[in-house]
C-alpha cells in the first residue's frame, strides 16, 4: 500500500470513490450551515508558522507517552459512530491499524464488533468511549466490561445533550441505522451532570476522559472532578452550529487545565504541521477523525496505517524545519496568529490538491 498512496488527499479521494454517497456526506458533513465545521479548519488556516534556524535537527523524535505506552505520534483516533459503513471489519481494522503503527484508537459505544472484539484486535493502547444511554446502573456495567477487557482509559461524551439537525441528512430523508435502533435513548445523554461525572469516579479505577469539552469554565471543573484527560472537541462540528474552532478554544483549555490533567483536541486537523500548532499551543494529543476514515474505507486496517505513516512523515519533517527535535521544543513563540488565509476553510481546505484533479 505504501506505493499506492504517497499523498493524504491520494486516500481522501480513493475512500470517497468507495463509499456510499449518504455515508460520504455523514463523513465530511456537520450541521446545519456547517459554519462550526469551517471554523475547524478555519482556526488551523489562520496560525502560521515561526521557524527557528541553525539547531542541529538531525535526528528527530515524532514519538510521546501516552498511560505509560510509547506511541509513535502524538495522536489519538478518535470514537466514531458505525465504523462497519466505513469498511466491513469495523473497529478490529481500526484496532489492528492504529496498533500496527503504535498510537491509541478510542472505540465508540455506537461501532461494531463490541468492546470486547476490538479489545482483543487491539495490540496497543485502546480507549473505549460511551454515549450514555442508560442509568447509572448500566453505565457501571459498561465500565466494569470495559476495565475487564484490559482498556487503558474510559471515555464519556458530553457535547450531545440533543441531537443536531445534519441538514445533508434531512435534505435526502437519510435515517443512519445506527440512529433508528435506538429511539428515546437520547434522554439519558440529556440529563447527563456533573454529579454522574463524580460518581462514575468514585466507583471505577480507570482513567477518565471528557470528550466534548469547549471551554474554560468546564475544563476546569472537569479537572475539579478529578477527570484525567480533558477532551477539547465541537464534534468535527456536528453538535452546536456557530460554535468556535477547536484551536481556537484550545489555549483557553489548557490554561485552566493548567498541567493538572492531559489535553486532547481534536477539530479538522490533516497535517503533520497541524499537529505541529496543537502541541506549540499546549495539547498533548491531537484526535483524528474523518482523517484516518478516509484510510480505512480505502483500505481498511491498511489503509489506516498508511495515513499514519504520511502524517508522521509530514509532522517529522515539520518538526525539523520548524527547527526542535521533538514535540518538547515547542512553545507558542513557534506560532504567528492571525496569518491570513489562503483558501476559503472547508473540510478539505488541508488538501487542495483534490480540486485540481490530482
Amino acid at each position: 500500500m505504501e506505493n499506492d498512496y504517497l499523498c493524504l488527499h491520494e486516500i481522501v479521494k480513493a475512500a470517497q470513490a468507495k463509499l456510499d454517497r449518504n455515508i460520504w456526506d455523514y463523513l465530511v458533513g456537520g450541521t446545519e450551515s456547517e459554519t462550526t465545521l469551517r471554523r475547524n479548519r478555519l482556526a488551523i488556516d489562520s496560525v502560521a508558522l515561526r521557524p527557528r534556524v541553525l539547531n542541529d535537527v538531525s535526528q528527530v523524535d515524532t514519538g510521546t507517552d501516552f498511560l505509560g505506552h510509547r506511541i509513535a505520534l502524538p495522536v489519538i483516533l478518535a470514537p466514531v459512530g458505525s465504523l462497519e459503513s466505513f469498511h466491513p471489519e469495523a473497529g478490529t481494522a481500526v484496532a489492528r491499524g492504529a496498533g500496527g503503527f503504535g498510537v491509541p484508537f478510542m472505540l465508540s459505544s455506537v461501532s461494531q464488533p463490541g468492546l470486547e472484539a476490538a479489545a482483543q484486535a487491539a495490540t496497543g493502547p485502546k480507549v473505549f468511549q460511551l454515549y450514555v444511554r442508560g442509568d447509572r446502573e448500566e453505565t457501571d456495567a459498561i465500565a466494569r466490561r470495559a476495565i475487564a477487557a484490559g482498556y487503558d482509559a474510559f471515555a464519556i461524551t458530553v457535547d450531545t445533550a440533543h441531537y443536531s439537525r445534519r441538514e445533508r441528512d434531512l435534505a435526502k430523508r437519510f435515517v443512519k441505522r445506527w440512529r433508528a435502533n435506538e429511539p428515546g435513548a437520547m434522554h439519558h445523554q440529556a440529563a447527563l451532570s456533573w454529579a454522574d461525572i463524580a460518581d462514575f469516579k468514585r466507583k471505577h479505577r480507570i482513567p477518565l476522559i471528557l470528550k466534548g469539552i469547549g471551554t474554560a469554565e468546564d475544563a476546569a471543573l472537569a479537572v475539579e472532578h478529578g477527570v484525567e484527560m480533558v477532551y477539547c472537541s465541537n464534534h468535527g462540528g456536528r453538535q452546536l452550529d456557530g460554535g468556535r474552532g477547536s484551536l481556537d478554544v484550545l489555549p483557553e483549555v489548557v490554561e485552566a487545565v493548567a498541567g493538572r490533567a492531559k489535553v486532547i483536541v481534536d477539530g479538522s486537523f490533516s497535517r503533520g504541521t497541524d499537529l505541529v500548532k496543537a502541541l506549540a499551543l499546549g495539547a498533548d494529543y491531537v484526535g483524528l477523525g474523518r482523517l484516518y476514515l478516509y484510510g480505512l474505507a480505502a483500505g481498511g486496517a491498511d489503509g489506516v496505517r498508511r495515513v499514519l505513516e504520511i502524517l508522521q512523515d509530514e509532522a517529522e519533517r515539520a518538526l525539523g524545519l520548524t527547527g526542535v527535535t521533538g514535540w518538547a521544543g515547542l512553545g507558542r513563540g513557534h506560532l504567528h496568529r492571525g496569518a491570513p488565509l489562503v483558501a476559503m476553510p472547508h473540510v478539505h481546505s488541508a488538501f487542495p490538491l483534490l480540486a485540481e484533479g490530482y
